[in-house]
């Protein structure tokens, strides 16, 4: 399979990178080696594998003969190429695709590197890390387009600048969010943006089990703990293991939070609302109807930057329907299953639906909008496993 084809899959890929250090962050895994790493990364999960070539980051062309001999998912040779004799040593060397960074390549470069690629047969991830390259990324019609969050002379991350270029991003393009993905949250982030992949390196690298950390970041569903009220409670939930983390800011709701409050950059926060939705500095927004009685309508749908990402289907408001996961099953899209979950029931919840993410509130509280804290672990457990 083409490296193209492999990311234009269903669902969120991945782009498993293999690199021993880098100038950021110095050694990470000095000894590691090609043929111990990809074959963990082919076994889960791995849509593609990226490999550096270059010196500074302990890599060479022989790492990438390497991989071509370990796996055969599609290899990404990732450097600094600005000359055709570059792409074919690269191609002559196993890879499917090269890397072409717009900040170091002007735009005829770019568009004849292009061009010689298509002619090799190999496919090229162009690189931007502003709205100027992605524009011109855009303007050169490249197929595949790279949001770096890394700023490659300050090595800075920057997350908020990255999803914002995704979401930007056109289309009709395969786009990747590549660097600052560490956790499940992380990752979906870039996924509701409009990322059709991500590529992970540093978190593969640094973890004591790359295939788990790999297959862990791309597993679903999302878990989410609702009706938080006290910082306490999101804290615990977060060290849980909680994906996303829900503030209902309705007035007539038992469990109504007075703000969002602290979540950390490793999760999502989600501000509830009936009817119409508020500026709350969350990522997401879960917006009900207003059926005009009870404190909200059954269903609602899950907002970024007021765009819909995602269906929530609950159960009625203080009832509930037998025939709730059967249906929920047969929902299409990104499915957020919510209504009557809790420890007891999660596990079976999830494989008769297969949700991307599920949805817990009263089932884990003492009193209404104070979580219990061993049963919210309890089902982030049961819901994780």
């Amino acid at each position: 399979m083409r490296f193209a084809d492999a990311l234009a899959q269903p669902g969120l890929g991945a782009i498993a990178e293999f690199k021993r250090r880098s100038p950021s962050m110095g050694d990470i895994r000095p000894d590691a080696r090609v043929e111990d790493l990809l074959p963990l990364y082919a076994a889960n999960g791995a849509s593609a594998i990226s490999v550096l070539v270059d010196e500074r980051f302990a890599g060479s062309i022989d790492d990438l003969v390497a991989a071509r001999a370990a796996t055969t998912v599609p290899l990404l040779a990732k450097g600094f190429f600005s000359e055709e004799a570059h792409l074919d040593e690269l191609r002559r060397a196993g890879a499917d695709a090269v890397l072409l960074i717009l900040r170091d390549l002007d735009d005829a470069t770019t568009a004849r590197l292009l061009a010689y690629a298509h002619e090799l047969g190999l496919d090229a991830l162009v690189e931007a890390h502003t709205e100027e390259e992605l524009d011109r990324a855009t303007a050169l019609q490249a197929p595949i387009v790279g949001v770096n969050a890394r700023d490659l002379n300050t090595f800075k991350l920057d997350r908020h600048t990255q999803l914002d270029l995704v979401a930007r991003a056109p289309r009709d393009r395969l786009v990747i969010a590549e660097s600052a993905v560490h956790t499940r949250a992380q990752a979906a982030a870039a996924e509701l943006a409009g990322a059709d992949a991500v590529l992970v390196g540093t978190a593969l690298m640094q973890a004591p089990d790359p295939g788990a950390k790999l297959r862990d970041l791309l597993s679903r569903p999302l878990v989410k703990v609702c009706g938080l009220t006290r910082q306490d409670d999101v804290d615990a939930a977060v060290e849980a293991g909680a994906d996303m983390l829900g503030f209902i800011l309705v007035e007539k709701s038992p469990r109504r939070a007075t703000a969002v409050l602290d979540v950390p950059d490793t999760a999502l926060s989600v501000a509830v609302y009936v009817g119409h939705a508020e500026e709350s500095g969350a990522d997401l927004v879960q917006l009900y109807r207003d059926d005009g009685g009870t404190v909200r309508g059954r269903d609602a749908v899950i907002l970024r930057d007021g765009e819909k990402v995602a269906a929530l289907l609950d159960q009625p408001w203080d009832g509930t329907d037998a025939a709730h996961w059967e249906n929920a099953a047969k929902a299409e899209g990104r499915v957020v299953l919510a209504g009557g979950l809790g420890p007891e029931n999660v596990r079976a919840a999830i494989d008769a639906v297969h949700p991307w993410a599920v949805d817990a509130a009263s089932s884990l509280e003492t009193e209404p909008g104070v979580k219990d804290h061993a049963r919210v672990r309890a089902y982030i457990e049961e819901a994780r496993r």
